[in-house]
Formats: structure tokens, C-alpha cells, sequence
């Protein structure tokens, strides 16, 4: 028996203004894994919605003029209180998306991490001095930027880290002093309502974090059309982004979109040193990850070694009840994408070979590799977002670019090698986001700037871009003349 069974459903509301709001509908929320239902969510109409901003755009000033240092001790606040409190947020994000807990408490423990750089970055906001004397109409004046607070940010988050991703964009907006309207996936509300709760404890002022719960074709919605609302930050599927640009008119938008990221092994690679790293890039979090590492073009020399390494490492994963600590797979976010997969694996049986996997095991897919896989297969082409990884030879470094290349999405790629002109040249010629080398897509660091080319998105997550995303910058000059 799974050790999600026997929990008692809960009634979850809307954060608005500080206080629990209740509606006139509710939806059940099932556990991925056990079809248990663990939670009784509110469902927010346009009316609700609208009253989240207007709290929001009602507190801007409040928070704007909230000094630096203050916001920093918030910040720091929610630190202290979800580190007391890690074990618990990872049991949630584990009983409502079935990430393995191994997974989930990795996840709470970034979170933090990601809070922890929104408090320091709260005191580094700043502009810089403009020589207005380079120009001769300029002797005599003294310029310099500020960056101020953009306002009402509509924060639309997905269900694969439910915890870290909220932080991305609640850390970094309240770090700059802003208030945000959030709406959390569907499938994840738990996360982003507890970590509301413990804003409200660390002392964060009423309708600063407003949570509202629903479908996206309301909350979302109206987020995206509201006029007091003056930037949308999304991350979810390339659809829904493209159509959040499309009707967001002037406000700023942040899109990460998603990819199919690649990874090059070069001939000079020892396999050996490479079979952890392409394991946890291709199949923690069931491949649920923006940039999970979904195709490998490895050179004609090792393909054989490490396809033979790569599949008998997968076949030892332990599949199964997510909170069950050595689990390493367990259930996609829902039987409908599972099916996807599947019908997508089916189409590979004609022309591709199957490592292993591609089997439901108890109504978890297994891990699965596909190799000889043609480019025009959706899992070579379109994002899998499940434990699939197709894996590929290649001959010349100019050919495994191009096979790279050769995608709609762009949001970051690997390269192992040991020679430096082969990892100058793939720095240089991959159209990506962002390039690691002698590591899988998969690293990513909060810190660091995140984001994609192409069908992979605009603008850049990362805290200290993040703010810099979500003020603007304002230009003052003094005349001494």
C-alpha cells in the first residue's frame, strides 16, 4: 500500500489581501500516484481574480517604498521558517505531483537557497553614473539611473517544481518591491499556498502575495488582460506562452517555454565518469524537467560503450511509490500525459530500437531509451517531459552542432569533451540559452541567468536578472550649469 493512502482531503482557499477567501466552487485534487484525493481546492472566478490584482495594485506603494533592508529581513525570515520546516513542504510537493521525496527535499532545499539570494539581492539593486561630459551638450550635468519597482507582476507557475519555480518569481519580485497576483498549476496549488502562509508569518504586508487557485482559462486570463497588472512572468508549454505574448499588449512578459535539450559526447569522453550525471539528467523527476536531457548524440567511437552503460544503469532504478526514499521513478503528472507518451513511444516502433522501457509498470512508465530514433519522431522533435531519452551517433563535432541545432526549441545544451577547439566551437555555434560543458542541459544553479532562444522563450530567470526584469530603470539628470 502506498504511503500517500489514508490522508485526509483538506479545503484549501484563495489568499487575497492576507486573508483565506472562499469561493462557490471547488475541485478535487488526486494524487498522480495513489488517484487518492488529497485536497479540496478553491476555484477562483473573474470576479475573485480581479480583486487579487486590485489588492495587489493597492499595496505597490506600500511595498515600494518598504526600504531595502526590510525587505531583506523577509526575505531572510522565509528562510528560517521553511528550513525548520523542509521536511514538510517536501512531503507536499511529493502527495501532490508524486515527485520522489528523494527529488522533492532536493527541490526544498534550492527553494531555499533561492530565497536566500532574493534577500541578498534586496540590497544590491542599483543603477550606475553616466559621463554626460563625453558629449559635448553634456559639460556641466551629472546623470545617473535608478531602478524602480515595475509593480503588479502576474506570476503563472507549472507543476514540475512547484516549490523552487514560485520562488523564482515571488523571491526576486518582492526582493525588487513589487506586489504579485500568483497563480499556481492546477495539479500543485499546495506548494504555492503554503509557502504564502509562511510570507504571512515572516511578516509580509497584506495583498504584497495574493493566491489564486483555478483553471487558466480565468485566472490566467485575466492576469494576462488586466491593466493593472504590468508584467506576466510564465513558465509552462510554448502554446500558452506564445498566446500570453500575443495578448499581453505593452506589459513586460518573461516566458520559459521548455525544450528538448541535447547533449554531445565527444569521442574522448571516459563513459564511465558520465553515466550518473546522463542518469539524473534524463530521468529525475520522471524527465519532467525544462531542460531534461532528452537527446544524446554520442561519436560513432563510444556510442556502443555508453548506450550499453546508459541502458543497464536505467534498468536499475527503482520504480514505484514516490515516498518511498530510494524511489527514483514514479507516476507522470497525470494519466493523460502518460497515454501521450505512450502513443509517442508506439511511434517509434516502426523505424527506432528500444533500449528499455516504454512499458507501464503499475501505471508508471518506465525509464526509457530509444535509440536510431529519425529527427521528425515527436520524442526526437517535440518535448517529451517524461523519462525518455533518444539516443543517437555521430561522426563530426560540425555534425552533432547541427543535429543539435536542428530543433524549434533552444534553451540550454551540453557537451563532454576533452578537447578545448571541439568545446570552443559548440560554445559557439549552439543556438541555446546556455551551454555546459563537460556536464548534461540539466545543471542549473539559481543563481545563475536561465533562459532560452526560439520556441524556448524570452527573458531571462536567475535572481539578479529576474530583478532586473521586473524594474525599470529611470534616468535622472542634473543640470549645473
Amino acid at each position: 500500500m502506498s504511503k500517500l493512502t489514508g490522508v485526509q482531503p483538506t479545503k484549501k482557499y484563495l489568499m487575497i489581501n492576507g486573508e483565506k477567501v472562499e469561493t462557490d466552487q471547488y475541485g478535487s485534487l488526486y494524487s498522480p500516484y495513489s488517484g487518492e484525493e488529497i485536497a479540496q481546492i478553491a476555484m477562483a472566478n473573474k470576479e475573485q481574480t480581479e480583486m487579487a490584482i486590485n489588492a495587489a495594485y493597492e499595496s505597490r506603494h506600500l511595498m515600494a517604498k518598504m526600504p531595502a533592508y526590510k525587505r531583506a529581513e523577509v526575505l531572510e525570515k522565509v528562510v528560517f521558517l521553511l528550513t525548520e520546516k523542509a521536511d514538510e513542504a517536501a512531503e507536499i510537493i511529493t502527495r501532490e505531483s508524486s515527485k520522489p521525496i528523494m527529488f522533492s527535499k532536493a527541490e526544498v532545499a534550492r527553494t531555499i537557497e533561492t530565497y536566500k539570494f532574493s534577500a541578498e539581492e534586496a540590497k544590491r539593486i542599483h543603477g550606475e553614473t553616466i559621463p554626460f561630459d563625453a558629449a559635448s551638450g553634456g559639460v556641466g550635468r551629472i546623470g545617473y539611473t535608478l531602478r524602480e519597482p515595475i509593480g503588479v507582476i502576474g506570476a503563472i507557475t507549472p507543476f514540475n517544481f512547484p516549490m523552487n519555480l514560485v520562488a523564482h518569481k515571488v523571491g526576486p519580485a518582492i526582493a525588487a518591491g513589487n506586489t504579485i497576483v500568483l497563480k499556481p498549476a492546477s495539479q500543485t496549488p499546495l506548494s504555492a499556498l503554503f509557502i504564502a502562509e509562511l510570507f504571512e508569518e515572516a511578516g509580509l504586508p497584506p495583498g504584497v502575495l495574493n493566491v489564486v487557485t483555478g483553471p487558466g482559462s480565468v485566472v490566467g486570463e485575466e492576469i494576462v488582460r488586466n491593466d493593472r497588472v504590468s508584467m506576466v512572468t510564465f513558465t509552462g508549454s510554448p502554446e500558452v506562452g506564445i498566446g500570453i505574448r500575443n495578448r499581453a499588449g505593452l506589459k513586460k512578459t518573461t516566458l520559459e517555454l521548455g525544450s528538448n535539450s541535447a547533449l554531445i559526447i565527444d569521442k574522448d569522453t571516459e563513459i564511465d565518469q558520465i553515466i550518473d550525471r546522463c542518469i539524473m539528467g534524463a530521468f529525475s523527476n520522471q524527465g519532467q524537467v525544462c531542460i531534461s536531457l532528452q537527446r544524446i548524440y554520442a561519436h560513432e567511437d563510444v556510442y556502443e560503450e555508453f548506450t550499453e552503460k546508459f541502458t543497464q544503469a536505467a534498468k536499475q532504478l527503482k520504480v514505484g511509490d514516490p515516498l518511498e526514499p530510494d524511489t527514483y521513478i514514479s507516476s507522470l503528472i497525470s494519466k493523460g500525459e502518460a497515454d501521450r507518451v505512450l502513443g509517442w513511444i508506439e511511434e517509434t516502433k516502426s523505424s527506432a530500437d528500444i533500449a528499455t522501457g516504454g512499458c507501464l509498470r503499475n501505471g508508471v512508465l518506465e525509464p526509457t531509451i530509444i535509440t536510431n530514433a529519425e529527427h521528425d519522431l515527436k520524442v526526437s522533435c517535440q518535448e517529451a517531459f517524461a523519462p525518455i531519452v533518444v539516443v543517437n551517433k555521430f561522426r563530426s563535432m560540425e555534425e552533432a552542432v547541427q543535429q543539435v541545432n536542428n530543433s524549434r526549441f533552444g534553451l540550454q545544451a551540453g557537451i563532454y569533451t576533452n578537447n578545448v577547439k571541439h568545446a570552443m566551437y559548440a560554445s559557439q555555434e549552439l543556438h541555446v540559452g546556455g551551454v555546459i560543458i563537460n556536464d548534461v542541459p540539466t545543471y542549473r544553479v539559481d543563481q545563475m541567468p536561465y533562459g532560452g532562444v526560439k520556441e524556448s522563450g524570452t527573458g531571462r530567470e536567475g535572481i539578479k536578472y529576474a530583478v532586473e526584469e521586473m524594474t525599470e530603470m529611470k534616468l535622472i539628470v542634473w543640470n549645473n550649469n
